[in-house]
This record gives C-alpha cells, sequence and structure tokens, in this order.
C-alpha cells in the first residue's frame, strides 16, 4: 500500500488496536489472535494497529513484533494493517524495515525509550526511520517525544512518506496550531486514552478520526458513537458517554495500567482467549471484572 493510500485509508473511518493475545505462560498465542482481529475487521474498521500500545508494544520483544503483525494480515481482508514500532533509532529501524518485509502497510512510531531529547534529536530520529522504509509512518505525539509544529513541518518536507499525526497529549492549543500549519499534507488521529472521551473537542481542532480502544470488545458501540459524532448528533453521543464511557473511565481509572488491562479483559469477557497481559501491568481484580462485565453486558455478542 502507497503511503498516500493508507492516509486515505487512516482517513476514512474508525480505527483501533487489537490487543495481543498471549498464552498461560505468557507468549504470543497466534491462533486466538488471529479470531480476534478477524472479528474486528468485520466492523468497518479500514486500519487495525498491530502490536500498537494496546497490544502492549512497550512488552514486546522486536523478534514477536513481525510475528503478530503477520497473524493480523492473514485474517484482515480488505483491513489494513499498521505496526507499531518504536524505542531507540536503530531498533526502531530495525522494527520498520522488519514489518514491511512481511508485509505490514505502515508503522506508528510511538515514543524513544526513558529519556527526554531536544526538538533536533526527535528531527532526527524521526528522520531516519521514516527515510529507512518506502511505505507510510505515523507519528505519536505523547509523553517524552512531542513534536513541536516547526518540527513537522520540517519532518515533512524531508519524508515523503510521514503521512499521519497521532496526539496523545491532550494539548489542544499545541495540535490545533499543527493541523492550521500543516492543513491536509497529514491525517490527523486522536489518540488519547478511551479516546471518546475527547472526541469532539478533538473534532474542532482538525482531526478527522481516532483510536478507539474500546472497540476491541464493544465495537458496534464504538462504531455507534463515531457515527453519530460525525453527523453531530450530540443527544446520542452524550447518552452513549453516560451510559458506558463515563462508567468504563470510571474502572480504567482504578489503578495504574488499567487503560490497557481493561481493554483486554474486556475482550476475554467477549469469548476471546487472549490471556494475560504482560509484567509490568497487572490483571484487574475480580471485582472490577467484574464491574466491567456488568457494564458491556447490554453489547455481549
Amino acid at each position: 500500500m502507497t503511503p498516500n493510500a493508507l492516509k486515505a485509508k487512516l482517513g476514512s473511518g474508525l480505527l483501533s488496536f487489537p490487543v495481543t493475545a498471549f498464552d498461560a505462560g505468557g507468549r504470543f498465542a497466534p491462533d486466538p489472535y488471529r479470531a480476534h482481529v478477524e472479528w474486528l475487521a468485520g466492523y468497518r474498521a479500514p486500519v487495525l494497529f498491530a502490536a500498537g500500545g494496546t497490544g502492549e508494544f512497550f512488552s514486546l520483544t522486536p523478534r514477536e513484533v513481525p510475528e503478530i503483525v503477520a497473524a493480523a494480515k492473514e485474517v484482515a481482508g480488505d483491513t489494513a494493517i499498521v505496526s507499531g514500532c518504536g524505542y531507540g533509532t536503530e531498533m526502531a529501524v530495525e522494527i520498520a524495515q522488519s514489518v514491511q518485509k512481511i508485509g505490514a502497510d505502515g508503522i506508528l512510531l510511538l515514543p524513544h525509550y526513558l529519556i527526554d531529547a531536544p526538538q533536533e534529536g526527535l528531527f532526527q530520529h524521526v528522520r531516519k526511520v521514516c527515510q529507512s522504509v518506502d511505505f507510510g509512518v505515523m507519528v505519536y505525539n505523547r509523553d517524552n517525544a512531542v513534536l513541536q509544529a516547526d518540527t513537522l513541518a520540517r519532518l515533512c518536507d524531508e519524508c515523503p512518506n510521514l503521512i499521519g499525526f497521532k496526539d496523545g497529549t491532550g494539548d489542544i492549543g499545541l495540535v490545533r496550531q499543527i493541523t492550521a500549519k500543516m492543513g491536509d499534507r497529514l491525517m490527523y488521529l486522536g489518540g488519547m486514552p478511551t479516546a471518546e472521551l475527547f472526541a469532539e473537542a478533538y473534532l474542532g481542532a482538525g482531526f478527522t478520526t481516532y483510536s478507539s480502544a474500546v472497540f476491541n470488545f464493544v465495537p458496534g458501540l464504538a462504531n455507534e458513537f463515531y457515527a453519530s459524532l460525525r453527523a453531530g448528533e450530540r443527544d446520542n453521543c452524550e447518552r452513549i458517554l453516560n451510559e458506558f464511557f463515563y462508567p468504563f473511565m470510571e474502572i480504567r481509572s482504578r489503578a495504574k495500567g488499567y487503560a490497557v488491562s481493561a481493554v483486554k479483559a474486556g475482550v476475554r469477557l467477549q469469548g476471546f482467549d487472549a490471556g494475560p497481559v504482560r509484567s509490568p501491568l497487572t490483571d484487574l481484580t475480580e471485582r472490577d471484572q467484574a464491574d466491567l462485565a456488568a457494564l458491556i453486558a447490554p453489547w455481549k455478542r
């Protein structure tokens, strides 16, 4: 898939990041993973991000990433598969090239590991990764990797395959500056945890879509909210926020790491053998899982 074709796909609908299935020993479990991705691909997701943040990229080895991406590609049909990518520059280049070889349609470049870096360092990092591959690249602004508008503009000038910008900072002033400066040069993706809580604000800031973590286990509800948002049906959006997303946020906020662990629990509750999260995350307590089960009961498959 060409970078421009991926850019068009990214902007055409709701996106999501499948959880990565593990067996009881913590090893990647390809069969239940493929079953889950195939189910999600049937809900009109134009792009799924394999081995992304919700897919526990931070706990995967570089060898596992292309294996997971290949498993997703086997069952995705017309759904494009974008791979997570990250860590230091040399490791990110290796991951990017490895997933390109097995047929990924692009990468999402997650923040580099541990240290803060100046804008020039971030520029050099993103540029080297972009120039190491031919397919489309999205950058993820969050934590210790926050590109400013001028840095992003320099990257767009030098990297034709940089086609997307995902934001997880919640800094509406910065993202509005970026969308105003870059216009349609990039596709803009909302990436806050439980993105639906911020979707209306990001839509107003010029973002075309967002990635929905809960699409992993209530894809029909996620699509309904997205359609209502794009249609300006504010009453229905508020109903879904009050009936589902705010109660889910309360469960998600009970422990650090639950932004991933609660999603994986939801996938298990829908009947997929996704297995446990890897450390340093922890799974939901019995009480928290029971509360989540009651919340998603109306949307059981």
